[in-house]
């Protein structure tokens, strides 16, 4: 594969990145009592604190893969975090089987970005980033 192409492969994926995290951690902030609300509805201790850290995760974890700046612990934070929430958030064998097909699609979708977050972490961020210049 020819160098321009894997670099734009490797923005492409960090760029696809942001198009899920950022909004994600966004509406987090402009909705913050709600998530305040859905973490507790799950049982989860310290909600309040819980969604801070997860809007501030996704927002800067989303910031430092679109400059690639970072980029493999911004990954492997994303990573950790998609990874704790499917459990808490898409525990599709805890729900009414009429639920069940929906919440398990979300947590192996979750997976799948995991397993994609991985592979950031393993390759890094590209030539067309922050971190490249930096080691250059």
């Amino acid at each position: 594969m020819s160098k321009s192409i894997q670099n734009g492969l490797d923005l492409a994926a960090r760029l696809l990145f942001v198009a899920l995290f950022l909004p994600a951690g966004i509406g987090k902030l402009t909705g913050f009592t709600g998530t305040v609300g859905y973490i507790s509805s799950v049982g989860l201790p310290l909600p309040t604190l819980g969604a801070a850290l997860a809007a501030a995760v996704e927002i800067l974890g989303s910031l430092a893969l679109l400059a690639g700046f970072g980029t493999r612990t911004a990954a492997l934070a994303l990573a950790a975090f998609t990874l704790a929430a499917s459990f808490f958030f898409h525990a599709y064998w805890a729900v009414p089987a009429d639920q069940a097909f929906v919440v398990q699609l979300l947590f192996f979708k979750n997976i799948a970005v995991v397993g994609g977050l991985l592979a950031l972490v393993a390759a890094g961020a590209g030539a067309w980033s922050l971190d490249a210049r930096r080691t250059a």
